[in-house]
């Protein structure tokens, strides 16, 4: 499989591509009681999992998702509590200014073309939506640096709406289960939205991503913590 990179946020490819991925019929490598069983597992494990970026807001929360592609929560986290600080509404965002949002976040990667995404986005919320993050997945998409694993999770993380944004580790741990079988972030997530439980819809994501955050390494699988290695199909497990 060609190496994925879910953090570009989201799909860029052909229309064509996109339409298969949204169809695609594929199924679980794993029965619906081994899935209803992993995420029962996770419960236990965690009964309420967080989002680790920090914010305080709709929109503190949509500009650190920005910030946080190709990025790691702790680097945004280390960034933004400086910037929110200053800034906390589009307004006083725009009020700074691109020179003082880059010198602010230029310890993450990428951090000038952020900038100005920070920058065009608060405006655009402040000239279209009177400064208030929309609740609708589409209208999200429309704002600059916005794509849909950023739109998926404000939506579920802030709007409390079950969608699943697949980054490189629910990506990641999704194939490595047999759970979504994909080979694209959005196969991945059409694939998800099909067979989770609905009692578990809402924490779904975040679960997924804190799994392949601390256990489910890319490198080096922590398989001998992993409190559901009986139930996964991944078979170069560290043992």
């Amino acid at each position: 499989m060609p190496p994925i990179d879910p953090d570009k946020d989201l799909i860029r490819g052909s229309k064509g591509k996109i339409r298969k991925a949204i169809k695609s019929s594929k199924k679980p490598k794993i029965s619906k009681n081994v899935i209803a069983e992993i995420f029962a597992r996770f419960e236990k494990n965690n009964p309420d999992p967080k989002c680790e970026l920090e914010y305080s807001n709709a929109y503190t929360l949509l500009v650190a998702v920005v910030l946080s592609a190709q990025a790691s929560d702790k680097s945004v986290n280390k960034a933004t509590r400086i910037l929110f600080r200053e800034a906390q509404t589009p307004q006083e965002m725009v009020t700074l200014g691109e020179e003082v949002i880059r010198n602010h976040i230029k310890s993450i990667g990428l951090f000038r073309n952020k900038a100005k995404n920070v920058l065009k986005l608060s405006q655009c919320l402040i000239s279209t939506h009177n400064g208030n993050v929309p609740c609708d997945r589409d209208i999200l998409e429309t704002l600059p640096g916005v794509g849909r694993k950023t739109a998926n999770v404000v939506m579920n993380v802030w709007f409390k709406k079950p969608t699943i944004a697949v980054d490189t580790h629910v990506f990641r741990v999704s194939n490595r289960l047999g759970l979504a079988p994909g080979e694209s972030p959005l196969e991945v997530e059409n694939i998800l939205q099909r067979v989770l439980p609905s009692r578990y819809s809402l924490l779904a994501h975040q679960w997924l991503i804190l799994h392949g955050r601390y256990i489910c390494l890319s490198r080096k699988p922590a398989c001998h913590e992993c409190y559901i290695r009986d139930l996964c199909v991944f078979k170069n497990k560290t043992l």
